[in-house]
């Protein structure tokens, strides 16, 4: 047999022997899963798969002990495939489930999350370090808190298979548990697609987002510049050679608006949002670079002139990641644009998409800025530091009152390190400070310390 690389198959012997177990030959349902249960007692397969920074084995649970090992390992090399990861998105899945044949497995996965943190001289008042959400004027009232939480837990399940007509495909659902009832813990779906050939549709990252460019935080929120957004997309994922990739899509519009009475009112969103975006990747996959745009026209209600009208909104992001070295990774983004907020990790939410123009029922798009600069150092396998600077800029517009939003701060310092296989532990700090229109500042700190072990 061939060797093939990170994935090795052991095949136990088992004393029970099947010899005629075929499932497809089963007209009851009811022994079919009778004898899977067996089977999974009886034929029990091991796959080990490492890679630099995670490593990870999986139980393989198939239906038949004569797997095709061509098949088992494509589907195996898929499974645990890492592009587009953002870094607290879980990895690979600990159980796996193959079919007789090799060409479908069933990955079951997660992993279990605890944070405590404690706000030191100013508060942003949430469990994730939001600096839009600083008090300003700082309040006395507000100076400390302490916190625990366990909401940021995951689940997943992913079925990978190939069939001749389609190829690959993949089948993704991912929830946490920041449901909307109070203190969370009501379960939520955070992404749910289907991949076939070149094609993704469903909820997953924005095609505008670079999430591999954002740097590693305990802190659920991350840093304030970066651009993170979750749509329902429908995306064409074009390879242009070995080391170029295009991707374009259309996605479910997501807008929030600072409005008027009597004068303007948001609508429902007409036109999908259209990103795109070209990578240029080196060192294996490692490093990229990559130039991001989006096109956006929001909808809104004038009843000045009683009329339906829209704003074209723009945006663009250059973003990279360089493994320099061995020891050191460097994550950039810079985005500006006008009429994303809603992209903007700072912004989202607030009502910064579109806001009030002139007294004429208009609106209008304000511009925004966001930048992110960030370094990680590996010490060893297992054990790393890494620090950030994130700055989000919202550029002057005549409506904008003197106690909006101006820019805010957002620095990071963090270590991470993994005790024992599957389980990490992380350390970090944080600072933030916003700034409004009329001068007035808040500021805020917090500590953060994490045990997460995935399954």
């Amino acid at each position: 047999m061939q060797d093939k690389g990170l994935i090795k198959l052991y095949t136990r012997v088992s004393c029970f022997e099947c010899k005629s177990f075929n499932l497809l030959s089963m007209k009851k349902v009811f022994l079919s899963t009778t004898l899977v249960v067996a089977s999974c007692v009886a034929g029990m397969a091991q796959v080990v798969y490492n890679d630099t920074i995670h490593h990870r084995s999986a139980v393989v649970v198939s239906t038949e002990q004569n797997n095709t090992e061509n098949n088992a390992y494509e589907i195996m090399k898929a499974m645990y495939e890492a592009n587009g990861r953002h870094f607290q998105d879980p990895r690979a899945p600990r159980f796996l489930f193959l079919d007789r044949k090799g060409r479908v497995a069933l990955g079951i996965g997660g992993y279990v999350k605890g944070t405590m943190s404690v706000d030191m001289g100013g508060i942003a008042n949430s469990p994730d370090f939001i600096t839009a959400a600083i008090p300003t004027p700082p309040q006395p009232d507000m100076r400390n808190q302490f916190r625990m939480d366990a909401s940021t837990s995951r689940l997943f399940f992913k079925l990978v298979g190939r069939n001749k007509v389609v190829g690959e495909f993949t089948v993704y659902i991912e929830s946490d548990f920041r449901g909307t009832s109070a203190g969370f813990y009501g379960m939520r779906l955070r992404q749910a697609y289907i991949q076939l050939w070149r094609f993704r549709v469903g909820r997953t990252w924005s095609t505008f987002c670079d999430v591999i460019a954002a740097p590693p935080t305990i802190d659920f929120q991350g840093p304030s510049g970066s651009v993170l957004a979750m749509n329902t997309v429908l995306q064409y994922i074009q390879p242009m050679g070995k080391n170029w990739e295009m991707v374009m899509a259309v996605e479910t519009p997501s807008a929030t608006y600072t409005t008027l009475p009597h004068y303007c009112d948001a609508i429902s969103q007409r036109v999908p949002d259209i990103p795109s975006y070209i990578q240029f990747k080196w060192d294996n996959g490692q490093s990229h670079i990559r130039l991001s745009n989006l096109l956006r026209m929001l909808s809104y209600r004038n009843l000045v002139s009683d009329k339906n009208q829209f704003s074209i909104c723009w945006a663009t992001q250059l973003s990279s990641v360089i493994r320099a070295s061995q020891h050191f990774t460097l994550y950039l983004q810079g985005a500006y644009g006008r009429g994303y907020g809603d992209y903007l990790n700072d912004l989202s939410g607030y009502g910064y998409d579109l806001i009030p123009g002139e007294h004429n029922g208009t609106m209008v798009a304000p511009y925004a800025l966001g930048l992110v600069g960030g370094v990680q150092y590996t010490i060893r396998p297992g054990l790393f530091v890494s620090a950030a600077y994130s700055q989000c800029r919202l550029y002057d517009e005549p409506s904008l009152s003197a106690t909006a939003y101006r820019y805010a701060q957002y620095v990071v310092a963090n270590a991470f390190y993994s005790p024992f296989p599957n389980c990490q532990i992380g350390i970090e700090y944080l600072y933030g400070n916003r700034h409004n229109y009329n001068n007035i500042s808040g500021s805020a700190h917090r500590i953060n310390t994490m045990i997460q072990y995935n399954f």
